[in-house]
């Protein structure tokens, strides 16, 4: 029916019609799919969750005398420099590090519990930076004939240093599961607590309106698309860890639980405060929450068939977290729209539930998104390169490990 170019002509005009997908899921029940498709052009779709896989690239540009880092913590959270000169990654999880003295507590923390410092980690620091706030970098270095300054300390922003990104090694997760715990004590887990005997259940995709739901088998979606990221541009670098296309899945071509990941990148120095926020997880450890929206062109009814899949046409499984192995007990599968009331029955019993992800804010960021192509500013992009859909998803066990029975 159309061509990416033809779109993108129509958005350049303000011409194209744009539809979150939630307005198209509702069209879609109000018209059919065939008169859906011949009105929309481009269809939105968004996310607002957690995404511990993040982290950001700095370059920070050469001082005088030159110093070839080594070793950095800014604001105290430990930042790999294993690369470049003056090249730094910032993982969203590495965790507030202190020395047995405390000194790595910086002057304005002191007064503070320990524990309220250390609830912080390089999801805030990426997050503080985003914000424009000042940063406060410790380095040592290794001193050479061309490297000959020993160390550094000094207070970085975004607009004092060079290049700042996001490359995230594992976004926008097809699917995933909903924690419980069927044992007797609280877990402090990357879901957050979960509270012993099915106390609570907890769950992390937006469900319908989640960008890879809407395209299960990834054939608008691959290697070059321009997304929303974090509130600016950024795009689909590769596959991304983890990355299991070969789930199981239902009719709808859906998965039933973890599949398709993608690992995303984009200028950092462009994004929002209000779509990149520092979280932590208590007893867990910090992470980030970033909003990532994608915009699916509208080529075809196919298309309009996918999208307009419903939280009841969507499951995902309950796995029970107090079992301390790779492969958990499940309780089975449980569709999106059950979740979305707050409670769903395990072994005869009612369970209060609550999402991970903010589906508010993933509404907002597929509305945000529309706005943007509706005004003319984002055009669509064909990927250069399809997302592999035969990736296996392997374990790592150590070679001749012995068990022991006591």
């Amino acid at each position: 029916m159309r061509t990416v170019s033809e779109i993108n002509h129509k958005i350049k005009q303000q011409q194209a019609v744009v539809w979150t997908v939630e307005e198209l899921k509702a069209r879609v029940k109000e018209a059919g799919v065939a008169q859906a498709a011949k009105e929309v052009d481009v269809v939105t779709t968004g996310t607002f969750e957690p995404m511990e896989s993040s982290g950001a690239v700095l370059n920070l540009g050469h001082t005088d005398p030159p110093i070839k880092i080594r070793q950095c913590w800014l604001d105290g959270v430990l930042a790999y420099s294993g690369f470049g000169a003056v090249d730094l990654y910032l993982g969203a999880t590495q965790m507030t590090e202190y020395s047995s003295m405390g000194e790595w507590v910086e002057a304005d923390e002191r007064d503070r519990p320990r524990s309220a410092v250390r609830d912080r980690g390089g999801g805030h620091v990426i997050a503080d930076l985003i914000a424009g706030k000042p940063v406060h970098l410790r380095a040592i270095g290794q001193v050479t004939d061309c490297y000959s300054r020993a160390s550094l300390e000094t207070t970085i922003t975004r607009d004092t240093i060079n290049q700042f990104y996001l490359f995230n090694p594992r976004n926008l997760y097809q699917n995933f599961i909903v924690g419980v715990n069927g044992g007797d004590r609280p877990l402090f887990t990357y879901l957050g607590p979960l509270q012993p005997q099915l106390a609570n259940a907890v769950y992390s995709n937006p469900g319908a309106v989640s960008p890879l739901l809407n395209d299960p088998d990834l054939k608008l979606i691959g290697i070059g698309s321009r997304i929303f990221l974090g509130g600016g541009e950024g795009y689909v670098a590769w596959e991304g860890t983890q990355h299991f296309p070969l789930q199981k899945r239902l009719p709808n071509r859906t998965p039933i639980g973890p599949a398709a990941t993608l690992a995303l990148i984009g200028d950092a120095k462009q994004m929002s405060p209000r779509w990149v926020k520092g979280c932590y997880f208590k007893s867990y450890g910090p992470s980030l929450m970033i909003g990532v929206g994608v915009p699916l062109p509208v080529l075809n009814e196919e298309v309009v068939v996918r999208c307009a899949v419903q939280d009841q046409d969507l499951v995902a499984p309950v796995v029970d977290f107090s079992i301390p192995r790779r492969v958990r007990p499940t309780f089975g599968l449980v569709s999106y729209a059950q979740l979305k009331t707050g409670r769903l029955t395990i072994d005869g019993k009612s369970v209060r539930v609550a999402p991970l992800a903010s589906i508010f804010l993933s509404r907002q960021v597929a509305l945000e998104l529309k706005q943007w192509i509706e005004s003319g500013k984002f055009t669509l992009t064909e990927p250069v390169a399809p997302i592999p859909m035969d990736r296996a998803f392997r374990a790592q066990d150590q070679l001749g490990a012995q068990v022991s029975l006591e």
